[in-house]
C-alpha cells in the first residue's frame, strides 16, 4: 500500500511540474481569448422603399443617395409587386448599386381587398404599394426599428442621423409636422395647399366629428417614417388603419379630392397625438406641389432629405430642382425607364 501511495505522489508532482513548464499562464490565456474575440457586429439600419411600375427610377435614385452619403450598415428592403420585382432586381445587380445589401420583398395586393374606395380623380394614389407603410411588421419581421421612405425622395445627409431619431415611450412612429418650418409655410401658401386635418378629412361626416380632433390641427406627412415595430404590433396599428380604410369604403370619410389622398388620412386618425417628431431638416417637403414654386438654393443645400410629394415628379416634366434629383439617378440598364425632359 505504501508503494502505491508513493507512486501516486510521484505522478502528482510530475503532473504539476509539467503544467508549469508547458501550459500558458492563466492571465495570458485570458488575454489571448480577448484579443481573438470577434468584434461587435455593427447595427443594421433597415430602410424600406417601394419599387412601383413606371417609377422604379425613383426608388433607384433614393437608394443611390442613401448609400452614397453614409458609412452605416444599411439593409434596403425593396418592396414590389410580383410583376415588377425582376426589373428592379436586374437594375440593381447590373449597376453600381450591386454593392448594396438588399432584400426584395413581394407585396400581395390581396390584403387590400375591400379596403380601398375607388376614386377617379387621382387613381395613382390607389396603387397597392402606397399602402405598404400600413403593413411594415408583416413585411419586415426581424428589426425593432425601421425607416420607411417614399420613393420620391433623395437623402443628402447620413441616414444614421434619421435612424437615431428618439421615439417617446408608447409611440409607434415618428413623422414630420406640416407646420414645422417657416420655409415650408411659404411653399404651402404659394401653392394654396392645406396643412391641417381639414385638408384630409371630411368634417361634414359624423364619424369624423366624433373623433374630437380640431380641423385646424396641424397634419403630418407619412412619406418619411421612423417606426418602432414592437409598439406598432402591441398597439395593433395595422388593424386600426384597416378599420378606418373599411369605414371609408362604407362612409366616404376622406378621398383623393382632398389634400392628401387615401393613404395619409387613416394615419392622421390613428396616430393623432401619439407620435414623435422628426428633425424638420430631415423631411423638406412639397417639391412636387408646383412646377414653378422653388426653395432657395442655400436652404436646399442644408436639407438632409428632399421630398417631391405632389403631382410634379423630378423624373417627369415639368418639375423643380430636378438637378438635385438627377445627381443620384442611375440609368436603367434595360432601357425601359427613361426620364421625361423638354428635349426628349
Amino acid at each position: 500500500v505504501n508503494q502505491i501511495l508513493l507512486l501516486l505522489l510521484v505522478l502528482t508532482v510530475c503532473a504539476i511540474l509539467y503544467n508549469k513548464v508547458h501550459q500558458v499562464p492563466l492571465a495570458l490565456r485570458n488575454e489571448t481569448v480577448d484579443l481573438e474575440s470577434p468584434e461587435e457586429v455593427e447595427e443594421e439600419i433597415p430602410v424600406v422603399i417601394c419599387a412601383a411600375a413606371g417609377r422604379m427610377g425613383a426608388a433607384v435614385a433614393a437608394i443611390s443617395s442613401i448609400y452614397s452619403n453614409t458609412e452605416a450598415n444599411v439593409l434596403f428592403y425593396i418592396i414590389g409587386l410580383k410583376t415588377t420585382i425582376p426589373h428592379i432586381r436586374k437594375w440593381i445587380e447590373n449597376s453600381k448599386l450591386k454593392e448594396i445589401k438588399f432584400k426584395v420583398v413581394e407585396f400581395n395586393p390581396m390584403v387590400l381587398k375591400g379596403k380601398i374606395r375607388q376614386d377617379a380623380s387621382r387613381p395613382e394614389l390607389l396603387q397597392p404599394l402606397n399602402f405598404v407603410r400600413f403593413y411594415l411588421p408583416l413585411l419586415i419581421q426581424k428589426h425593432e426599428k425601421v425607416i420607411y421612405l417614399d420613393d420620391d425622395v433623395i437623402v443628402q445627409g447620413d441616414i444614421q442621423e434619421l435612424y437615431d431619431t428618439k421615439l417617446a415611450p408608447g409611440h409607434a412612429a415618428a413623422f414630420s409636422d406640416d407646420c414645422d418650418l417657416p420655409s415650408t409655410h411659404e411653399m404651402v401658401r404659394s401653392v394654396g395647399m392645406q396643412n391641417t386635418y381639414m385638408g384630409f378629412l371630411d368634417y361634414r361626416k359624423q364619424a369624423i366629428r366624433d373623433l374630437g380632433i380640431s380641423p385646424s390641427t396641424c397634419s403630418f406627412n407619412p412619406g418619411v417614417i421612423v417606426a418602432n415595430m414592437t409598439e406598432w404590433k402591441h398597439q395593433r396599428i395595422t388593424k386600426q388603419l384597416e378599420k378606418w380604410m373599411q369605414r371609408n369604403v362604407e362612409e366616404n370619410l376622406y378621398s383623393s379630392t382632398l389634400g392628401g389622398g387615401v393613404a395619409t388620412s387613416p394615419m392622421l386618425i390613428v396616430f393623432h397625438g401619439k407620435y414623435s417628431s422628426i428633425n424638420p431638416m430631415w423631411h423638406i417637403r412639397h417639391l412636387g406641389r408646383s412646377p414653378d414654386a422653388r426653395y432657395s438654393e442655400q436652404f436646399l443645400q442644408e436639407a438632409k432629405l428632399l421630398h417631391w410629394n405632389g403631382r410634379y415628379k423630378p423624373w417627369d416634366y415639368p418639375s423643380v430642382h430636378t438637378d438635385l434629383w438627377e445627381n443620384w439617378f442611375i440609368p436603367d440598364p434595360s432601357g425601359k425607364f427613361k426620364l421625361t425632359r423638354p428635349d426628349s
